[in-house]
């Protein structure tokens, strides 16, 4: 059985709900990524941001990406699978919320996040076609 674990990304980088979305829109642009988990103490995931929410909710809405929070944007119930669950139960996720990344907890703490490269990376063209399809619905 192929596990979360075995095909995500480890140590995803993250970010405080206190930076601005300036500063999450440098880091993901430092780091590659369209999305960033938000962490509260002790690294536990809070929620995530991505590169759309800014545009969408910040920049279009004439909003200052200079003095807006990360925590004022943040999906606050993100869609999450432990790092032991079967591929295929993040699959199944993916699909169901329409997400193309999840977060990868173990013990409350956000261990990798798993995107639709890593599915890409690691599963049959079959079963990765149909993830996509399933997420761009």
């Amino acid at each position: 059985m192929t596990n979360a674990r075995d095909i995500m990304t480890p140590d995803p980088e993250g970010i405080r709900e206190s930076h601005t979305l300036r500063e999450a829109a440098v880091l993901m642009r430092d780091l590659d990524v369209g999305a960033l988990p938000i962490l509260g103490d002790g690294g536990a995931l809070v929620g995530v941001i991505t590169d759309r929410d800014i545009v969408v909710g910040c920049v279009a809405d004439g909003s200052d990406p200079e003095t807006m929070l990360v925590g004022e944007l943040a999906d606050r119930e993100p869609v999450t699978v432990e790092a032991d669950d079967d591929v295929r139960e993040a699959l199944s996720a993916m699909q169901e919320h329409q997400v193309r990344r999840v977060p990868v907890l173990e013990g409350g703490r956000l261990v990798g996040i798993i995107s639709q490269a890593d599915i890409a990376l690691s599963l049959s063209p079959i079963e990765t076609g149909e993830t996509v399809e399933e997420i761009s619905e």
